[in-house]
C-alpha cells in the first residue's frame, strides 16, 4: 500500500515551472530513490511534499490530500524533512537538538526516544553535551536524522544526505539508513546523487530529468541496467 502518491505534480518558483506532471508513489515500509542531475527538480519534489512551494496536482499522505497545508500541518502529519546542509542548531548541544525534534510531541517519551536513538547512533551519546557545531559533517548529519526521528515520523524525507560527506562515511551513513528501514520500519523517500549507494538500499527508484520522471523501476533492476546507468546516472 501507498504512504505517499504524487500525482501530476507541478511546480516551482514563482514563474519558473520546475515540475511538470510529475506521478510517484512511496510504499510503507519501503526505501524509494529519487535520482537526476544538478537542476533535474529532485529538491523541488521534496519541497512539494513538505509544502514549502507552491504546487499542483494531488499529493496524497496515508489517504489524505496534504497539498496546500503549511510545512507545520505537513510535519504534523508524520513527514519529517532533513533538508540539504542539514539545518543543525550549530550553537545548541547533540541532546538540545534532539530535543527540538520532538518539540511537537505531546506524550512524555522523549526520555526514552532520546536513549533509543544514542544507542543507534553511539557518536552522538558519547557527544550528547557538545555543541553540535564542533562536530564533523558526518556527525551533524546523523545529528539530523536522529532529530528527525525524534518526531517518530512516518515517512522521511532526505535531500542529498551524502552532500559533503567523505566517501568513508557516506558508506557508514546508508548502512545506517538501510538499518532504520530494515530494523525499524522507517519509510524513506531519500533524493540523492550517489546513485550505487541510495539504489543498494532502495526498494523502487526513480531517475528525474527535466522535471519529468524520465525512467523508474525496481531500484535493483536500474542498479545493474547499463544503458540507464550511462544515460542518466553518469556511470
Amino acid at each position: 500500500m501507498s504512504l505517499l502518491e504524487l500525482a501530476n505534480v507541478q511546480g516551482g518558483y514563482g514563474p519558473v515551472r520546475v515540475l511538470h506532471d510529475i506521478d510517484l508513489a512511496v510504499e510503507e515500509g519501503h526505501v524509494a530513490v529519487v535520482l537526476g542531475a544538478n537542476g533535474a527538480g529532485k529538491t523541488t519534489t521534496l519541497r512539494a511534499i513538505s509544502g514549502l512551494i507552491h504546487a499542483q496536482g494531488d499529493i496524497i499522505f496515508d489517504g489524505r490530500q496534504i497539498l496546500g497545508r503549511s510545512p507545520e500541518a505537513v510535519a504534523r502529519l508524520g513527514i519529517a524533512h532533513v533538508p540539504q546542509g542539514r539545518g543543525t542548531f550549530t550553537e545548541l548541544t547533540v541532546e538540545e537538538n534532539l530535543r527540538i525534534g520532538a518539540v511537537n510531541r505531546s506524550d512524555g517519551d522523549v526520555r526514552s526516544d532520546l536513549e533509543r536513538w544514542y544507542s543507534v547512533f553511539p557518536r552522538l551519546a558519547d557527544r550528547r553535551n557538545q555543541e553540535a557545531g564542533s562536530m564533523s559533517g558526518g556527525e551533524q548529519q546523523m545529528l539530523a536524522l536522529a532529530r528527525a526521528m525524534m518526531a517518530r515520523p512516518r515517512l522521511l524525507l532526505l535531500d542529498e544526505p551524502s552532500l559533503g560527506l567523505a566517501p568513508l562515511v557516506t558508506r557508514e551513513l546508508f548502512a545506517q539508513l538501510g538499518d532504520l528501514n530494515r530494523n525499524h520500519g522507517m519509510t524513506v523517500l531519500v533524493v540523492e546523487q550517489n546513485a550505487n549507494l541510495a539504489l543498494d538500499i532502495g526498494n523502487w527508484g526513480y531517475v528525474l530529468e527535466a522535471g519529468r520522471i524520465a525512467v523508474q523501476g525496481d531500484a535493483r533492476q536500474l542498479h545493474d541496467d547499463e544503458a540507464v546507468r550511462k544515460a542518466y546516472l553518469g556511470f
